[in-house]
């Protein structure tokens, strides 16, 4: 009887510690899986990623002040090109990308890059001129069904809080459309002199919080502008990995 109750003593004994330490790392796992998942993105767009491997840059936007990276962090945006005195496809296309805006423009985490093509002659203050027409004209349609903006009667002075027009140095660009943004529709000689070429596209690029490309849209149809402002609340959704995460692992890769 006396070994009976000593090994029951033992069980006893060995059955609390195992209960104790399987408690512990039960509860070590459980602060693992926190922080592991605490950032992860539960809720993903669907759409799938064509460029993870958007670049730094540094512009000057419309109010001539520094545009770069930073003022994108954290939040989806849709890129385009243009130039202030094209009578061509930039009327129709910012005529489409007015509605984009008019759908998110309360919206604190979504932005829009107007780029110019002509860096030589789109001045800061041609691009303000340009602003004020795009946020103070009137959409309206045209015989063939695609939208223009008209002049506003009203000339009062308007501000944008996410519609950025953006200049820089030409070379740069060039090199975010086409690297960055991969809507370079042209397939131009880049070999040429970056003072000879001329990029001239109709698309539109979605990025999402983390500077991936997650969609490119061609900015003369109307069902591809509608598909992009069908798609853009999926980005907003999906949760920014914080401190380092950024593509992968790290906002500053060495």
């Amino acid at each position: 009887m006396t070994y009976i109750k000593v090994t029951l003593q033992k069980f006893g004994r060995m059955r609390r510690k195992i209960l104790i330490y399987g408690g512990f790392f039960a509860a070590l796992l459980v602060v693992f899986y926190f922080f592991l998942y605490r950032f992860a993105d539960f809720s993903p767009s669907g759409l799938k990623v064509i460029n993870e491997n958007v670049q730094d840059f540094s512009f000057t936007d419309q109010d001539n002040r520094p545009f770069t990276q930073k003022e994108v962090e954290g939040k989806v945006y849709v890129a385009e090109y243009f130039f202030t005195t094209c009578a061509g496809i930039c009327p129709k296309m910012n005529a489409n990308m007015r509605r984009v805006y008019d759908a998110f423009k309360t919206e604190k985490d979504f932005l829009i890059l107007s780029h110019t093509c002509m860096p030589e002659t789109d001045s800061v203050p041609l691009l303000k001129a340009y602003e004020q027409k795009m946020l103070n004209g009137t959409l309206a349609k045209n015989a063939d069904g695609s939208l223009r903006i008209d002049d506003a009667a009203n000339s009062a002075a308007a501000t944008a809080t996410n519609w950025f027009f953006i200049t820089g140095d030409k070379a740069a660009l060039y090199k975010m459309a086409r690297e960055s943004y991969i809507i370079d529709n042209n397939q131009q000689d880049t070999a040429q002199k970056i003072t000879d070429q001329f990029l001239h596209t109709q698309f539109f690029a979605l990025v999402d919080k983390q500077r991936r490309v997650r969609g490119i849209y061609d900015g003369l149809k109307a069902a591809e502008v509608d598909k992009l402002i069908n798609d853009i609340p999926g980005l907003l959704k999906e949760k920014m990995p914080k401190g380092t995460f950024r593509n992968g692992f790290s906002n500053t890769p060495n």
